[in-house]
């Protein structure tokens, strides 16, 4: 497999998952270069979001699709924001109107404990009846303030204990080993080498 339709017009998703795909010599090409557009996201699962979006890149494209989906969730807000994390606080997509919406929503809340989700769908093509499926979780809690000027999201907001650090006070070829994408494309890897 040489190419992958990246089933979104995310440029920091590319970045990401493009280069934990580059040593294994796999172009990843987003789908608006292809000019597919985005694809509906109705359920309330990662799964089946992501799911979605694979075929749908893979059927409008004729190549192989990866497709994430991911988000944050919270334990003090019933998992919230989840697979509506990118529009947590509605539309236009804000990463800072989604923080500060986020912020608020805990402000009283004493249990700030976290987790990312990436779940990653890849299918060979549209009708693939075995889509490869691999699920990442990264653990950690949610600050009162905003730290950092890397990564995107929630990453200023989201502290990583193991690291002493919040997520965007990483720098990228650290966050690529430790983060809920980099566990997923790990498990979703080994699948593909044995298949």
């Amino acid at each position: 497999m040489q190419q992958l339709v990246l089933a979104s017009n995310n440029a920091k998703k590319l970045k990401e998952l493009g280069a934990l795909l580059d040593p294994l010599g796999i172009q990843l090409i987003p789908q608006g270069q292809l000019n597919i557009p985005e694809a509906e996201e109705p359920f309330l699962t990662f799964v089946e979001n992501a799911l979605a979006k694979a075929r749908h890149a893979s059927r409008l494209s004729g190549l192989p699709a990866l497709a994430d989906d991911s988000g944050l969730c919270v334990r003090a807000l019933g998992g919230a924001p989840g697979v509506l994390s990118a529009r947590y606080a509605g539309e236009p997509r804000s990463d800072a109107r989604n923080n500060a919406h986020l912020l608020e929503a805990l402000a009283n809340q004493n249990n700030r404990a976290a987790h990312f989700v990436s779940l990653l769908v890849l299918v060979r093509h549209a009708d693939d009846p075995q889509p490869i499926i691999a699920e990442g979780n990264w653990h950690g809690e949610i600050l009162t303030e905003a730290r950092g000027e890397d990564g995107f999201g929630y990453d200023p907001l989201f502290w990583v204990p193991a690291a002493g650090k919040s997520a965007a006070e990483m720098p990228p070829q650290e966050k690529n080993v430790c983060s809920h994408r980099a566990i997923a494309m790990q498990k979703l890897l080994t699948q593909l080498a044995d298949l």
